[in-house]
């Protein structure tokens, strides 16, 4: 068995290995450029929380959240926005330890909820977010916007 992950915020040198992590998870090639822009701005913002996790020198996962103040929450709500561990990688407890180090640095918050959307056909995705006690309570409706 191998040791725990090291979690860390992440920082702007890591956008490179992220930006290939997001490419496999979204199953395409997304803009590069529009990425290095989105992702520099969102790690100088106080409510986006991208965190890595390391074994040895490498990189091995992701998971990012933003935490948005909703009124019908009357308070701050996290929404985890993507989570990726390298598929070698999977089955090692990686993106529990992510999920736990965010839900530490998220503390002193105090969220109303912490949520997660993802696609009803990752399968292996939502067996993992329930085993750590995510719960289906509602549809996400999605309309596309032209570019």
């Amino acid at each position: 068995m191998s040791l725990p992950p090291r979690i860390r915020p992440a920082r702007l040198p890591d956008g490179a290995t992220v930006y290939r992590f997001l490419c496999e998870l979204e199953n395409q090639e997304l803009n590069q450029s529009a990425f290095d822009t989105v992702w520099a701005h969102n790690l100088n913002t106080p409510t986006i929380l991208y965190r890595v996790a390391e074994q040895g020198d490498e990189l091995v996962g992701f998971v990012s959240c933003h935490v948005q103040y909703l009124l019908h929450h009357t308070g701050p709500v996290g929404e985890i926005q993507e989570l990726y561990v390298r598929p070698d990688c999977r089955n090692q407890q990686i993106g529990r330890h992510l999920v736990a180090a965010l839900e530490a640095d998220l503390t002193p918050l105090t969220l109303a909820s912490l949520e997660v959307t993802t696609n009803g056909q990752r399968a292996d995705a939502i067996r993992f977010y329930e085993s750590i006690a995510f719960r289906p309570t509602h549809l996400k409706l999605v309309k596309q916007c032209p570019a």
